[in-house]
């Protein structure tokens, strides 16, 4: 039999993430060939993807990445079972390379396909789950195409948001971290009032008439009233129209105005759970 040396393992370890016993036991079982090891983790962590396969995977990281000139960005969640892998900085990392992969990707499907540390995404993914023992998925996979591209992630990568701006200008930068913390922090259901969708405000109607029949208000009068409410709920469930958090005397788009003629044309938000 082949002898193992330490400098064998450890060389394992760097190139796949699995713990020093595993990385021995592979060698051993491959009889040394290096690719053949690699190929008997691979091939475990298809054994315990399978075995996890109907695990949630509610924690992870939550990560956001824009390009060098700012005018693309990408916001992934990479999903683990428990917080204590989320947590990892391991697990981390891997999630801040893949976001830097899915950088060049326009859908989920294309990054999962693309080659990433020799193997497909989807196969890294499956290699990992063997190295942690814990299920790994892509949760979410957003991208945003703009003149200008912020983002921001919250404290413990719960949560990525990105914004694009309709122009860049002179603090661009700065405006589009602060919008992108408001959708982060407000959570706003739509980017302004053509993007709610008609479902949603159905029901936001169908509630206020509700409310306000149980206030006794009278029939004839309550499309007036319940179109009145659906404003309000406009204001503070579109991003746009939210209270600047930093300054609640003027709304999102406002705060966006203070660059000139800059308009805020799209957000996404990712997040744990």
């Amino acid at each position: 039999m082949s002898k193992i040396s330490a400098a064998d393992v450890k060389k394992l370890r760097e190139t796949t993430g699995a713990g020093m016993m595993d990385c021995k036991k592979a060698l051993v079982e491959a009889e040394g060939d290096f690719d053949k090891a690699i190929e008997v983790l691979r091939k475990k962590g298809q054994k315990v993807a399978a075995k996890r396969a109907d695990r949630e995977s509610t924690e992870g990281a939550a990560i956001a990445k824009v390009n060098a000139d700012n005018t693309s960005g990408v916001s992934i969640v990479l999903g683990c079972e428990t917080d204590f892998v989320g947590k990892n900085d391991s697990f981390v990392a891997l999630a801040n390379e893949l976001a830097d992969t899915a950088l060049n990707y326009a859908s989920k499907d294309e990054f999962l396909a693309a080659e990433f540390q020799g193997v497909t995404v989807a196969e890294k993914l499956v290699e990992q789950t063997g190295v942690v023992g814990e299920k790994l998925e892509i949760k979410a996979f957003t991208k945003v195409d703009a003149p200008f591209v912020g983002s921001y992630i919250h404290a413990g990568n719960k949560i990525a948001t990105l914004v694009g701006l309709s122009a860049t200008a002179e603090g661009a930068d700065v405006v589009a971290k602060d919008v992108a913390m408001q959708a982060a922090a407000m959570n706003p259901v739509a980017l302004n009032e053509a993007g709610v969708d008609q479902s949603v405000i159905d029901k936001e109607i169908e509630i206020a008439k509700e409310q306000l029949r149980k206030e006794g208000k009278p029939e004839a009068m309550l499309d007036n009233i319940a179109k009145g409410k659906l404003k309000r709920f406009f204001k503070d469930n579109t991003l746009v129209n939210q209270a600047f958090i930093k300054d609640n005397k003027q709304s999102v788009s406002q705060y966006v105005k203070s660059l000139g003629d800059v308009t805020v044309v799209e957000f996404t938000r990712v997040a744990l759970g």
